[in-house]
């Protein structure tokens, strides 16, 4: 049976909370930062011969999430996506062996839907209802596809100017759309109202425990698809962030648990130039980010200006010796069609902007041609077009 308790990511000395039985935890009552999940113990090495015997989805791994003996997930098959070698862009650009991790294959079209479907799970659990979620498009497919999975209703606040078949997406899996002018985080401040007034559930990114967790998985599905050792470098297109500071806490964790064989891999974020915060105060050596003004990129994923888990990403790309970058749509979007037509790949623009920012990092000899690297494509190119 898995037992866990709750760790806030800022305060000192740590300060920690039982993972209650019933309600559903928000951020730290005390500093306003998000909790991290701890728990009591890790599977052992032996276990991974219990691997086989499981199937192909994110839950193969529930001896490293958050469900008790007798709990069952919400689910609609999410993970299990394919890692790709990709040799002909990479010869392209001179890498020797580039992987694309592949998320647009899962339920709902992108890599949301691992966090959503382990965040609903445990709200579920506890009784909840009512699900509310500020997006900037692919978080609130999932949630809506989850909570209707559920038999709960979900609550999506988007920005007016979301891709369009992103919000029809919404609307098909029973979402209550609710189009707001400005950006994602005006439309959390929005949420966080509506969960005030009515009690629902706020999945926002990092305001509760759980998204993380899901997210995880996509650590320990790299790690097994790689023979249990991890790739030399990770590149990872980063809005809220909730991907790359879960799979950095997957990596340590197996490391504990005795999993893993060789160095933990440098883990980079991309950004879009039209909206920055994280390079920008990682380059600038500052433990916080400072809110983007303004913020404008055709890659939605990517339009956040003011990430609630900005210390935490920082702290991963420094802990793990990587680094951050921020490329042009320009790049992003060609880098995008590149994926698709030379091999095969629906990339979305933020998978568009993994392989851009790799590039970038060749040509500044900061990435090294005989690394193997993994990209990320979070979401199904479909999802953008009209």
């Amino acid at each position: 049976m898995t037992s866990w308790t709750l760790e806030c990511s800022a305060c000192d000395p740590v300060r920690t909370r039982d993972a209650p039985p019933d309600g559903f935890p928000g951020v730290c009552e005390v500093c306003g930062s998000p909790y991290l999940v701890r728990y009591a113990s890790l599977p052992s090495p032996e276990a991974k011969s219990l691997l086989r015997c499981q199937r192909w989805t994110m839950w193969r791994y529930d001896g490293w999430l958050p469900l008790a003996q007798g709990e069952h997930p919400v689910t609609l098959g999410e993970g299990g996506t394919p890692l790709l070698k990709v040799e002909r862009i990479a010869a392209r650009h001179g890498f020797d062996n580039l992987w694309v991790k592949d998320e647009g294959t899962n339920p709902t079209g992108s890599f949301k839907a691992r966090g959503l479907a382990m965040a609903v799970t445990r709200a579920v659990l506890a009784g909840a209802k009512q699900f509310v979620v500020p997006t900037a498009g692919n978080a609130g497919v999932a949630l809506a596809a989850y909570a209707t999975r559920a038999g709960a209703e979900a609550r999506v606040y988007a920005p007016a100017a979301t891709p369009k078949t992103i919000l029809e997406q919404i609307r098909a899996f029973g979402g209550d759309l609710m189009l707001l002018d400005g950006h994602i985080g005006d439309c959390g401040i929005a949420a966080r109202l509506h969960a005030a007034n009515t009690g629902a559930v706020d999945v926002s990114t990092l305001r509760e425990p759980y998204r993380i967790e899901g997210k995880k998985t996509l650590g320990l599905e790299i790690a097994e698809q790689l023979g249990w050792k991890l790739p030399d470098a990770i590149i990872y297109p980063t809005g809220g962030g909730t991907g790359l500071i879960g799979m950095w806490k997957a990596f340590q964790e197996l490391r504990q648990g005795g999993w893993l064989r060789g160095a933990l891999p440098k883990m980079f974020t991309v950004q879009s130039t039209g909206c920055a915060p994280v390079v920008q105060a990682f380059e600038s050596g500052a433990e916080r980010a400072t809110p983007w003004p303004d913020p404008e990129t055709v890659a939605a994923g990517l339009r956040v200006p003011g990430p609630l888990g900005d210390r935490l990403m920082l702290r991963a790309l420094r802990e793990s010796g990587g680094g951050a970058v921020a490329v042009s749509d320009e790049a992003l979007v060609e880098a995008a069609h590149h994926l698709q037509v030379v091999e095969g790949i629906d990339a979305s623009p933020e998978g568009g902007a993994a392989l851009a920012g790799a590039v970038s990092l060749l040509r500044r000899d900061i990435l090294r041609p005989e690394q193997r690297i993994v990209l990320f494509n979070t979401g199904a190119g479909w999802l953008y077009r009209v």
